[in-house]
């Protein structure tokens, strides 16, 4: 059965405005399976990874991203039912792997992509920073948001289209290998362990992770566990970790997935990141980052179960997961206006010269479209009163599960909340327009 695009609106162009990166048109991947093989101490990667798809227009060849120090050895392709998909020839240029069929592929066909490939994997260089699989003292991560993914498999990497995933990853033991979903399987032989992840709902490439490291297992909560180095396996830093699950659950929705997974590297990370079903944190982040535990976990709801149309509503990402921090702190007694006016003087020394709803690549990750984003949730919640604010969050919340949004679903459940308050919907209009449109500073609500 062919499935419908997650998103509400069509492609915006051949060309992604904020990543700069062009669009790889024509095709849906529903399923990736990984099959890799990583050496720790030469940083040695090698994968085979299958791609179940389809396409939405006649495809003469097609176009991954793929970055060049993952070098596409072979290339096969296979047609489900009765039809034939064969590769007449595939290059790598310009950070894509270019594929091209010896027969046009006809609409609506069923077909895998086999590539087998290798290399060394590093992060990529981009306007962010460096971003994608970063090797480690003992170890590596993978954080590749927004464009990260194509270092270590090829991949249709934009927000919106969201797979589901089979990851299996050998490595030397006594590594551990943690990746997204839930581990279904843990084979030794010889000197190395192979562990077997699958997602139990759909996610963004820019989400799916790796980490390799030698960690201890702690359990935080029913719902909850942590991979620590051993010599920081009795920390206290994530003892709230399951009443804090629990609270945002009550707030927002029941938790989206399995199980929630922290990392801890024994390397120092300049700010935590999150990934599907899971939160990686350096070491420096084992005291005093309470603000930022909320922060990662809230992005499982906000981010993650409800992904990005496109990046341009990055707000709604971090927007809420900033709130959901104030929102954390309220329930343990501090009220949320006592942070929106701290923010806010600080807001205030700041150049007021950015559109928190487009606030272009350069500035998608500034801080003023968290806190900005954040104290827009509250005018509305003042707006339109607690009753009425958290029903509304919790319907947008149920009704983009494991999709994708934009800010039109939002206001969607805004509207109804604000006739259900005998409240004009052009208050709320006024109200975002105000905060996510203009760059100016509006009044502290």
């Amino acid at each position: 059965m062919i499935l419908k695009r997650l998103r509400s609106t069509p492609v915006p162009g051949t060309r992604d405005t904020y990543t700069g990166v062009d669009f790889n048109l024509g095709f849906h991947i529903r399923h990736y399976d990984l099959d890799l093989a990583y050496r720790v101490e030469p940083n040695r990667l090698e994968g085979t990874a299958t791609l179940r798809m389809d396409n939405w227009k006649a495809l003469s060849g097609l176009t991954l991203d793929l970055q060049p120090n993952m070098v596409a050895r072979r290339v096969t392709a296979q047609g489900s039912a009765g039809r034939t998909v064969q590769v007449a020839r595939f290059k790598q240029s310009g950070g894509k792997l270019r594929i091209t069929f010896k027969n046009e592929v006809p609409v609506d066909t069923e077909f895998t992509l086999t590539i087998f490939y290798g290399g060394n994997p590093r992060p990529r260089r981009t306007t962010w920073g460096e971003i994608g699989w970063e090797e480690l003292e003992n170890g590596a991560l993978v954080a590749s948001q927004p464009i990260g993914a194509p270092t270590w498999f090829p991949c249709d990497d934009t927000p919106d289209e969201k797979a589901s995933y089979s990851i299996r990853i050998s490595a030397d033991d006594p590594y551990v290998v943690i990746s997204n979903g839930v581990l279904t399987g843990k084979q030794s032989g010889g000197s190395r362990t192979t562990w077997t992840y699958e997602t139990t709902h759909r996610m963004a490439s820019y989400l799916a992770t790796v980490q390799v490291g030698e960690y201890v297992r702690v359990d935080l909560g029913r719902n909850t566990h942590a991979w620590l180095s051993p010599e920081h396996a009795a920390t206290d830093a994530f003892d709230q970790q399951q009443e804090m699950l629990d609270f945002f659950e009550s707030t927002f929705g029941p938790y989206p997935f399995a199980d929630y997974t922290v990392v801890v590297t024994e390397d120092e990370l300049e700010i935590p990141l999150e990934a599907q079903g899971l939160s990686i944190f350096g070491v420096n982040h084992l005291e005093g980052w309470e603000r930022l535990i909320a922060h990662e976990l809230a992005h499982q709801w906000f981010g993650n179960s409800l992904g990005l149309a496109q990046w341009d509503d990055i707000w709604l990402n971090e927007g809420f997961a900033c709130y959901a921090e104030w929102l954390w702190f309220e329930h343990k007694g501090t009220p949320a206006q006592v942070n929106v006016e701290a923010e806010y003087q600080i807001l205030t020394e700041k150049p007021q010269d950015i559109v928190v709803g487009d606030p272009g690549p350069r500035d998608m990750f500034d801080d003023r479209v968290y806190k900005r984003g954040a104290i827009t949730l509250h005018a509305l919640r003042g707006l339109l009163g607690d009753e009425a604010f958290f029903q509304a969050i919790r319907r947008y919340v149920a009704t983009g599960r494991h999709s994708v949004v934009e800010v039109q679903d939002l206001k969607r459940e805004l509207y109804t909340a604000a006739r259900g308050q005998e409240l004009a919907t052009s208050r709320v209009d006024e109200l975002l327009h105000t905060w996510l449109e203009r760059p100016e500073l509006p009044e502290c609500p």
